[in-house]
């Protein structure tokens, strides 16, 4: 046991980053396994357009739950690597609309197999007494009530 493990709550960002580093790696080695060349931070963008087929930036964000900055900035990576394609919204000039490109689409094609071994092999990983997913959750559920800044500032007063 390390420090951070040892201080418990106080490092729980630390931890939660440890974590999603090592899931991410390890998706990013499922991939790999399965001759599969994705970058596994392009999930969130590639799922949804899967879904929802077209949008805007905003809309993506939104979907998504990242900022407007770093949803572009992920845009742009994927828009690089052929994956997905912009076009203008033909209502509103200033709108670009996001869609999978036929690579894109033959990307989710081979990678729904996996994301089902995956989805699997997350299940059982955190299927444990305290179940992580609904854990996080709950938490995700008060910080929108309350942020973490916001309850600090009550408890300092």
């Amino acid at each position: 046991m390390n420090i951070i493990d040892e201080i418990g709550i106080l490092a729980i960002s630390t931890r939660l980053q440890r974590l999603s580093e090592q899931l991410r790696k390890d998706g990013a080695l499922i991939y790999k396994s399965f001759d599969i060349d994705f970058e596994p931070k392009w999930f969130p963008v590639i799922y949804t357009l899967h879904v929802k087929e077209i949008l805007s930036v905003v809309e993506i964000a939104s979907e998504i739950g990242y900022s407007h900055p770093s949803t572009i900035s992920l845009l742009k990576e994927m828009e690089k690597n052929k994956i997905i394609s912009s076009k203008k919204d033909k209502l509103d000039e200033r709108k670009r609309l996001i869609l999978l490109t036929v690579k894109g689409k033959e990307l989710v094609t081979k990678m729904q197999p996996v994301w089902k071994i995956m989805q699997n092999a997350l299940t059982e990983i955190t299927d444990n007494q305290n179940n992580l997913l609904r854990a996080i959750e709950e938490t995700e559920q008060k910080l929108e009530r309350q942020s973490f800044f916001q309850k600090a500032a009550e408890l300092k007063s």
